[in-house]
């Protein structure tokens, strides 16, 4: 079987540009999901601040907004302006990093300082920081595109930069975001075709630093009670009983919307780090499968975005997808995993579900940044001269 090809001419090729539903149709649908999740875990909660019932729903459909807002910016800021600037996202990061350690700027929540006041809201700096560190990581790759040829130094300086944000939110502390920081990264020098070798020896140069940190008090209880969480259940293991009872009760079919009974005060943190587990008392099994099938087809189209990008020669957009497409993928397993008791208890948010004006605001901006790509990759398609193939056998 042989191919014809023709070229196709100008007035031939279609003109329509639209947004990819593949992207748009999946992050919608999780954040509907999430604002139905957040009025339901939060009612009670905001009658323990004493605000009106509405008042952490309304507050999350105002950052969604704002989110959107962000990512309809892109409009006019494409990809090529971020590539110009992506050298400088590291000292970005760790000047941002930096804040919350300033007096009277930073805020501290249950012995961590991750958070800045900016008077009418408090902002998680790190969340801004996983964005910016995709962009650098990206423009770094993109100008290295034989990383599988180089030098070792080529592939350990990314890591470097990542372990450098990782001692600053230590500082903070905060393990959960350091590790989904030092995986994207990781994940993305991996893409870019590193040598096997050198991914083994920098993997196991930082299983020990990560071992190490490990061992703080605090957290090396919460991973003995995740070994056993039932031999301590209401003190060290409080948290992650309380999700897996709230797993249990939803079985296949779930409780129904709003009749779970953990999210009144036994399980902590319930509209945050824990409304995975409200959504699988309520909606059951079914419920989680409709929440991992939204991100497997978001994750999956941003990668396949990515390889299509890196088909069109375009790397540092390619990277971005990728770099993306594992922040949202490897935060949400690791939140995942933590509401099911497979994984020691972090304090990670579910991207597009849980309440968290930052986590959701930055999420939404990198996914309207990938849309902006597959925009950008489709109009510079349409641009170029088309060939048109006719099969002959």
């Amino acid at each position: 079987m042989s191919a014809i090809r023709q070229a196709r001419r100008w007035k031939d090729v279609p003109r329509n540009v639209g947004l990819d539903a593949y992207l748009l149709v999946p992050a919608l649908g999780l954040m509907a999901i999430g604002v139905v999740m957040v009025a339901s875990t939060s009612i009670a909660i905001a009658e323990q601040f004493s605000v009106s019932s509405w008042h952490f729903v309304t507050r999350h459909l105002v950052f969604i907004l704002l989110g959107l807002a962000l990512a309809g910016s892109l409009r006019v800021l494409g990809s090529q302006h971020l590539e110009r600037v992506a050298g400088y996202c590291l000292l970005a990061s760790i000047a941002i990093l930096l804040l919350p350690f300033i007096p009277g700027l930073g805020h501290e929540v249950n012995g961590s300082t991750r958070w800045i006041n900016l008077g009418i809201v408090r902002f998680q700096v790190v969340e801004a920081v996983k964005l910016l560190m995709i962009v650098f990581v990206a423009g770094y790759l993109a100008r290295r595109p034989e990383l599988h040829r180089a030098r070792f130094i080529d592939a350990l300086k990314p890591l470097i930069a990542a372990g450098v944000i990782g001692v600053v939110l230590l500082k903070q502390p905060d393990m959960g975001s350091a590790v989904v920081i030092a995986a994207i990264v990781g994940g993305m020098v991996w893409l870019a075709g590193a040598a096997w070798r050198h991914l083994f020896v920098l993997g196991a140069c930082s299983l020990p630093l990560f071992g190490f940190a490990a061992l703080e008090p605090y957290r090396f209880q919460r991973v003995m009670t995740f070994v056993d969480p039932w031999s301590d259940p209401f003190n060290a293991g409080f948290q992650l009983t309380q999700a897996l009872i709230a797993v249990g009760r939803g079985q296949i079919t779930g409780v129904g919307l709003g009749a779970s009974v953990q999210k009144l005060f036994y399980l902590p943190e319930a509209h945050t780090d824990f409304i995975f587990a409200v959504l699988a008392e309520e909606f059951g099994l079914i419920g989680i499968g409709v929440v991992l099938v939204l991100f497997g087809v978001l994750i999956g189209r941003m990668l396949q975005i990515g390889v299509i990008a890196q088909r069109m020669e375009k790397p540092f957009q390619a990277f971005i997808c990728w770099g993306v497409a594992l922040w949202l993928g490897i935060q949400s397993l690791v939140s995942i995993g933590v509401n099911l008791g497979v994984l020691p208890t972090k304090g990670l948010t579910l991207p597009l579900i849980s309440s968290g004006g930052s986590s959701l605001l930055m999420t939404i901006l990198a996914i309207g940044l990938v849309v902006r790509i597959q925009w950008e990759l489709q109009q510079e398609n349409l641009s170029r001269p088309r060939r048109r193939e006719r099969w002959a056998v």
